[in-house]
């Protein structure tokens, strides 16, 4: 139960001073597990949460490390709030080695943010969307962008004109169909990736369901109580498990050059038959750029004209 994410994931020995990393929703968690690894790794690192006490406790453990750490306070319903993070980011940082989209969050009773769709997906996908997107040409070579997803996408089909509207997706329908965003918006990030030459990954994972992350606070009805229960359980996911998994994917050598997975236990796994249709993944490249009123981000052939000549980001 004591054991840190870095021995769990088999990289306790690499050496990741110099390196820059992001991590979103970082002040608690997998990822302020993960954060904390990763400066005891050497790395200097970018906390972000909504908590600013919270971030400054995550920092001043950083810094007892002899990592460089920083906290912006971001919240994820607000576009604005996304672009003026990856602002501060730029600013803060000379370039990032490692980018983790950890952020994440279910709405029990829906409801829309600023870009008029609902909260869930615009907080799980579309601000990690935007906010890599911003950050493309400040990612150095080689550098891994990691996306926290989940096994829930199984099950879930791509439908955008749900996520818009009141009468939209809600609940853990919503979280689902978000998850599915994930793991489609990574593998196509890792293709674009490739097309137009970039020596940059993009995975997905699964960190596991975890009792101890305070997710459950979101969930209806009694699964609260029941995950709080699940904490005490021999054999369930734990915080420094699922940091294990992000940090698996995001520092190990055994995954340098690999992109365009999705992982889970630590090893590249098939999602599911939706989250595989690589249509269904241009169509939420695009879409997700005009929802956000921005340009299609790394055009490529597959796009079409009115696409790559989508208004531009302000």
């Amino acid at each position: 139960m004591g054991t840190q994410p870095e021995t769990l994931a088999g990289v306790a020995d690499i050496d990741c001073t110099g390196r820059q990393a992001l991590v979103t929703g970082s002040t608690s968690g997998i990822g302020r597990a993960a954060a904390l690894a990763l400066g005891r790794l050497g790395a200097d690192v970018v906390v972000h949460g909504r908590d600013e006490q919270a971030g400054s406790a995550v920092v001043e453990e950083l810094s007892r490390t002899g990592a460089d750490a920083s906290f912006f306070r971001a919240d994820f319903t607000d576009s604005d709030a996304v672009r003026e993070l990856a602002a501060a980011v730029r600013a803060e940082t000379d370039g990032l080695d490692l980018l983790v989209n950890n952020a994440g969050a279910l709405f029990r009773n829906g409801g829309l943010t600023d870009r008029g769709v609902g909260r869930t997906f615009h907080v799980n996908h579309l601000s990690p969307y935007l906010l890599t997107t911003r950050l493309l040409d400040h990612l150095e070579p080689d550098a891994r962008v990691v996306t926290t997803a989940s096994a829930a996408h199984t099950g879930a089909e791509l439908s955008l004109d749900r996520v818009r509207g009141e009468d939209g997706l809600t609940g853990l329908g919503a979280y689902s169909h978000s998850k599915l965003a994930n793991v489609l918006f990574a593998a196509e990030l890792a293709r674009r990736f490739e097309t137009t030459g970039r020596d940059i990954t993009s995975n997905s994972v699964h960190p596991g369901a975890i009792p101890g992350t305070g997710f459950g606070r979101f969930l209806p009805g009694p699964l609260p109580g029941l995950l709080r229960r699940l904490e005490a359980v021999p054999g369930v996911t734990s915080v420094a498990d699922g940091a294990a998994e992000l940090l698996f994917v995001g520092v190990s050598p055994r995954v340098e050059g690999v992109s365009g997975r999705y992982f889970a236990d630590q090893r590249s796994q098939s999602p599911s038959r939706a989250a595989r249709d690589k249509a269904a993944a241009r169509r939420l490249w695009r879409e997700s750029a005009a929802m956000l009123d921005i340009e299609v981000p790394l055009p490529t052939d597959g796009d079409t004209a009115d696409d790559r000549t989508a208004p531009a980001d302000s």
